[in-house]
């Protein structure tokens, strides 16, 4: 992991925020392509408001970062934009800078995800309170009621147990009681594949994002639709990906006829954790120095 500062640390997180949100995924926000209640500025306002919260990722809790991400967010829009996104970039942006701290890079044995992994072990009751009150604050549709620890009341469990318990229903969750498995194991990987064989930023954000919803059913589409309208929008993506997706023409004709498809009034069908689960795969590059000449490489 390059040696990184405070300031690489949140250029690559907004970065990464303006690329996946700039990037043309189906059923998703993208310039031109709008929602009802969430225009693509929205989600520009959203990348430069979380910069000053992650710039204090390294000194404060994590469920405190979350929070006032969140809260800083939702002072640019009132459309929740971005909850999932800081979710994940939150413990990544912790770790790289917990890793550096004092101006020491980590050992040779010691990686990101190892420090991503430390850190969500010693998370708290008070991170789960803060992040339970971003929750609220972001107001996620189709969360629905948990029998245990649910988000309208008041933890008694660390952030990492609470998320263990929610990890069967939600990726994002997943993610913190797998020690981001998906974004260390499918999605980076996929990224990096299909930037060392020579697609641009944008062709290579939504091959990724089409692995991602292609692996398996979108969580956040399940809760609006059922598991099964979810698995349908991942075989959907399958069968894009099978005919070249962004690498030929019947390929990217079917990823706009996806696109179209995926459109509806109420946002059933958008893959809107793929979408972040791709945020944190870029961010992960980003900080490995995948920029190309220039940007996080000079950290190295």
């Amino acid at each position: 992991m390059p040696r990184l500062t405070t300031d690489d640390v949140v250029v690559a997180a907004q970065l990464a925020c303006l690329l996946e949100a700039s990037a043309p995924k189906p059923g998703n926000v993208s310039p031109g392509r709008d929602f009802a209640d969430a225009r693509y500025q929205d989600f520009l306002a959203s990348a430069a408001a979380i910069g000053s919260a992650l710039a204090e990722a390294g000194t404060r809790p994590l469920g405190t970062t979350v929070r006032l991400a969140i809260e800083a967010t939702a002072r640019w829009t009132r459309s929740n934009t971005n909850l999932g996104i800081v979710l994940l970039l939150a413990p990544l942006a912790r770790a790289a800078l917990t890793s550096h701290r004092g101006g020491t890079p980590p050992s040779s044995d010691s990686t990101l995800r190892d420090e991503v992994r430390r850190m969500l072990d010693l998370t708290t009751v008070d991170d789960a309170r803060e992040v339970y009150a971003a929750i609220r604050l972001a107001s996620p549709g189709g969360l629905g009621r948990a029998d245990t620890q649910d988000v309208a009341d008041e933890p008694t469990m660390t952030l990492l147990e609470v998320m263990k318990l929610a990890a069967h229903r939600d990726w994002i969750a997943r993610e913190y009681a797998t020690g981001f498995a998906t974004t260390f194991e499918r999605g980076a990987p996929a990224l990096e594949a299909a930037r060392r064989d020579g697609l641009s930023w944008d062709d290579a954000i939504v091959e990724t994002f089409l692995i991602l919803v292609a692996a398996e059913p979108d969580t956040h589409i399940a809760r609006r639709g059922g598991h099964a309208f979810a698995a349908r929008v991942s075989q959907r993506a399958r069968a894009v990906l099978d005919a070249g997706g962004v690498r030929s023409i019947s390929g990217q004709q079917a990823i706009v006829e996806m696109d179209l498809d995926l459109r509806d009034a109420d946002h059933t069908a958008n893959p809107g954790t793929a979408a972040d689960l791709t945020a944190a795969a870029i961010y992960v590059v980003l900080l490995s120095g995948g920029w190309g000449d220039g940007g996080c490489d000079a950290a190295a």
